[in-house]
């Protein structure tokens, strides 16, 4: 269990609303990271503490975020966040909607990088 039991049933009605409706990055990416294509297995819209991951892989404990223009308006969240995970042993990586729009597949192989220096 990697949520907090406090705010889980808030946080669980969020993250079945962020998987219907995910960005077309996260869909794309979705596509290089279901059904272990990484060799790893990678769960969408995850909760870990009071967070809503993007991606994460439990097992080498990388969090993987897609960030759109808002988290141009959320640096300090986005920090707290990165620190709370950082503190909790996970790694975080981040791409931009560009950088996985224009070249998934560079973004996969960055993210399989990263999930191969973790074990």
């Amino acid at each position: 269990m990697t949520a907090d039991l406090y705010n889980y049933r808030y946080l669980k009605a969020i993250r079945e609303e962020l998987r219907e409706n995910y960005t077309e990055a996260e869909k794309l990416l979705w596509k290089y990271l279901r059904n272990k294509k990484t060799g790893y297995r990678i769960r969408r819209q995850h909760i870990i503490d009071n967070f809503i991951t993007d991606f994460v892989c439990l097992s080498a404990k990388v969090v993987i975020e897609i960030d759109g223009k808002i988290h141009l308006q959320q640096k300090e969240y986005d920090e707290l966040r990165t620190n709370t995970l950082n503190e909790k042993g996970y790694k975080v990586i981040r791409f931009t909607n560009e950088e996985v729009l224009s070249n998934p597949e560079y973004v996969a192989i960055q993210i399989k990088e990263t999930l191969d220096a973790r074990k």
